[in-house]
């Protein structure tokens, strides 16, 4: 019995996925079946257009593509996908029966991870398979490694909301944006009431239990994807809420408010309330194209607030408009 070009995978478990692009139908079958002896789910189209609605309709891990094809070439396929946000990371493998140097040349200029000219050897266009899928999955794990590095570096490690590096970030950015669009940006700071005399009277480990209720319920009175609730340093959260007038804000601002009520954390040594209360500033400006504001405006105006409605008996909401 003749040994096989290629080895048997004795258990298929459709990883990855493939899509062939070809009008040749030897060609197609060939590679259609060697990939999938070899554990992969693969399909198999013979144009352009039926290349196209394939991979939108379910996102391949890896694509074989043809050039000299009916309807679309794979030229114009492959910058397709390289042009669109979706696609664009999908490595593309030319297998044709070009083989002028300009031919490969362009494959590579616009995107193509590789070049294998027909005929081809069964081995070598398995090999380069898995050596490309290998490297795309290198990438994605790259791509969630540093994704989880990005939510270490910008989340609270205990609250699990935005910490204080995230939160001056975005109120630049969004200070930007809303002075290109001369719209209002709100900002509310909150201070748990008397935490250090919680912490003194419940324990430290209490007090952590206490700051993370306190976080998701302020994150909890966020509805849109722009807006932004963080830790601003120890007992302090703050909110940004971009494109929002004082009245929104302030509507925002008593949400908070009612929901830590409802939290019904008790703190009998607080002077205000037997339960955890909130001090909270709430300010909003609308950028000026001509002055030389900038956001540490809006920081200072809510910290000058929140101080006034701790100053004035605590668990209230102090404003100022415009």
């Amino acid at each position: 019995m003749d040994t096989p070009l290629y080895p048997l995978k004795t258990e298929i478990n459709y990883k990855d996925n493939i899509l062939i692009i070809d009008d040749t139908l030897p060609n197609l079958r060939l590679l259609s079946n060697m990939l999938t002896e070899q554990g992969y789910k693969v399909r198999g189209v013979t144009n352009g257009n039926s290349a196209l609605i394939a991979i939108h309709l379910s996102l391949p891990d890896l694509v074989l593509l043809d050039i000299n094809i009916p309807d679309i070439n794979g030229y114009e396929v492959c910058e397709r996908l390289k042009a669109d946000e979706k696609t664009r990371d999908i490595p593309v493998i030319f297998i044709s029966a070009m083989h002028d140097i300009l031919d490969k040349v362009k494959a590579f200029s616009i995107g193509g991870v590789d070049y294998i000219t027909k005929p081809f050897h069964v081995d070598e266009v398995l090999a380069r398979v898995r050596t490309h899928l290998t490297i795309r999955h290198l990438q994605k794990r790259l791509e969630l490694a540093n994704q989880e590095l990005y939510r270490q570096a910008t989340l609270d490690g205990l609250t699990q909301i935005a910490n204080r590096r995230r939160f001056d970030s975005y109120l630049e950015q969004m200070w930007q944006q809303m002075m290109n669009l001369q719209k209002p940006i709100a900002l509310i700071l909150a201070d748990i009431d008397y935490f250090k005399t919680y912490n003194d009277t419940y324990g430290h480990l209490m007090g952590d239990e206490c700051l993370k209720k306190v976080a998701k319920t302020i994150e909890g009175a966020t509805h849109r994807a722009t807006d932004l609730a963080a830790r601003y340093g120890g007992e302090e959260f703050a909110v940004i809420l971009p494109e929002t007038d004082i009245t929104d804000a302030l509507q925002v601002a008593e949400t908070i408010q009612d929901n830590i009520k409802l939290l019904a954390i008790p703190h009998t040594q607080s002077t205000v309330s037997h339960l955890l209360t909130l001090s909270i500033g709430v300010t909003c400006m609308i950028p000026s194209t001509t002055n030389n504001n900038v956001a540490i405006q809006l920081i200072r105006q809510a910290d000058a607030l929140l101080y006034q409605a701790k100053s004035s008996g605590r668990n209230r909401i102090r404003y100022l408009t415009p």
